[in-house]
């Protein structure tokens, strides 16, 4: 065991770049997380605006401006979308409720591109509403949806399946009918081909792989342009060398087609998590300490699997205790939630001073990408607010909900 000490250094690629220790507090974008505690309560979403926006920024440099989308499922309100829209990206939307937000953050809609393997004709009506730019078809049977509803000139790309994810299947000739299909419809307007091949991706090797898949299907689709290919699918956000990976999947993709003899299509990208994930920290108070014979900790939370059910992101969450100083030795702790479930694990090994008690308050790293977006009513407890801090201040981007929202939904009465 070792004696607990604020680290001159907070561990890199899961703290937002902006967190600082000051007088025993951790602070985020100037603002202290104890004292936004005490004035927002707990559990509490912070996001580092300034994160969110250079990330943005890195992107655009790396890839071009028209070339980057934001995949809004990872983290979306009307201020993310506004800073999103603002630093040049456009946004891939899910939903009509995505759609509807991204607008009222200011997203131009000629950048929003609609996806889904199962689009509601709410999420159609809406895109077509707003005029949104792209619509991503992923089967037969969307083409066949958009060609009778869609308006005249409607941007369309193809999504390519593989690996089990959705899409049309190349192997079979599917992508190729697809492709023959939509370039029949005059209303609609073939743009190119659009993928994902996974998430938490680490090595450029499965990005190429893929880049050479597609290239060697594009040289089959004679005689029909490939204007744009998607590269959708999360990489890692842990010191990811995001201007090398531009780098080498613009080499792959400029060898791959001039292998083919095709024309070189334009590259974008779609990333979600990689944005925001390592720019949020979620707060939380302790309830209750339990000590096992071998000194192991287990340390109940105020929040939980209704706050932090993203069990992909779960390696980079830390729990660090703030807001005091401890000279107790360092022991290992599992950090769990209030909701008596097997799932309700928040931190499954952490490191904490033997003396941590109840009240004391805890901050978990890497919370920005799919928390607050996920977070559930389980035992009908309220969401937590979401919290921007730039520059020293602090505003809320999503309110606290209430017991009253809760009930306000209830009809039972």
């Amino acid at each position: 065991m070792t004696l607990q000490s604020l680290p001159t250094r907070l561990e890199s690629g899961v703290w937002p770049p902006s967190a600082r220790w000051m007088s025993a507090d951790l602070r985020v974008g100037d603002v202290g997380l104890a004292e936004v505690a005490e004035t927002y309560g707990t559990p509490l979403y912070v996001l580092d605006e300034a994160a969110v926006r250079d990330r943005c920024r890195a992107y655009l440099a790396a890839f071009g401006a028209g070339n980057v989308a934001y995949t809004g499922k990872a983290l979306l309100t009307a201020g993310v979308a506004n800073w999103i829209a603002a630093e040049g990206l456009g946004l891939y939307a899910g939903s009509a409720g995505e759609i509807r937000v991204a607008l009222a953050g200011g997203t131009n809609p000629a950048r929003i591109v609609l996806y889904g393997s199962a689009k509601t004709p709410e999420d159609l009506n809406t895109a077509y509403g707003a005029r949104v730019g792209t619509i991503v078809a992923e089967s037969m049977s969307d083409i066949t949806r958009l060609a009778a509803t869609a308006p005249r000139g409607q941007r369309v790309l193809l999504r390519v399946g593989g690996d089990g994810t959705a899409g049309l299947a190349a192997g079979t000739g599917e992508l190729a009918a697809a492709v023959s299909r939509l370039a029949g419809q005059p209303g609609l307007r073939f743009a190119g081909l659009d993928c994902s091949i996974g998430h938490d991706i680490g090595h450029f090797r499965r990005y190429e792989q893929e880049i050479r898949r597609l290239a060697d299907l594009c040289g089959r689709l004679r005689g029909v342009a490939v204007e744009q290919l998607n590269l959708g699918g999360g990489h890692s956000d842990h010191d990811f060398a995001l201007d090398a990976f531009a780098d080498r999947m613009r080499t792959t993709l400029r060898c791959a087609f001039a292998q083919h003899d095709v024309p070189i299509p334009r590259l974008t990208v779609s990333p979600g998590r990689a944005v925001v994930g390592r720019a949020g920290v979620t707060l939380y108070r302790v309830l209750t300490v339990t000590t096992s014979p071998d000194g192991h900790l287990t340390v109940t939370t105020d929040g939980g699997l209704t706050d932090c059910p993203a069990v992909e992101c779960a390696d980079r969450h830390r729990a660090m205790l703030i807001a005091r100083r401890s000279v107790a030795p360092v022991v290992p702790a599992t950090v769990l939630g209030r909701h008596n479930d097997p799932a309700d694990v928040v931190v499954p090994a952490a490191d904490l001073p033997a003396d941590v008690h109840p009240g004391d308050l805890l901050a978990i790293s890497a919370t920005g990408a799919y928390h607050h977006a996920r977070a559930s009513n389980y035992h009908l407890v309220p969401r937590p607010p979401l919290l921007a801090v730039a520059g020293g201040r602090a505003r809320l981007l999503i309110r606290r909900e209430t017991q009253h929202d809760l009930l306000s939904r209830d009809c039972g009465r």
